[in-house]
């Protein structure tokens, strides 16, 4: 299945608790449909040697829009042009 968003977007958040959060695209479940976005959903664990650690939970795809498009760049041919055949 091909997704609207991709790693770097910006999106915002249309349903849940966070409603009207905007941020960036961190990762991609394909296989759950669900995203990472920066600032939402963070979750803490207590690691007894790090000590607190905050990071960012899945969310599922449905509850985001695409806000804006990160600009990439397109592949380039590897120079192989196929030649016309001339008809005898």
């Amino acid at each position: 299945m091909k997704l609207a968003v991709k790693k770097g977007d910006i999106v915002q958040v249309i349903a849940g608790a966070q409603k009207g959060t905007r941020g960036a695209v961190l990762a991609l479940d394909r296989s759950k449909l669900r995203v990472k976005v920066q600032g939402v959903r963070v979750e803490t664990h207590f690691d007894k040697q790090e000590g607190i650690l905050k990071s960012e939970g899945y969310i599922d795809y449905s509850n985001v829009k695409l806000v804006e498009a990160v600009a990439r760049e397109k592949k380039k041919s590897s120079g192989k042009s196929k030649t016309a055949r001339k008809s005898s």
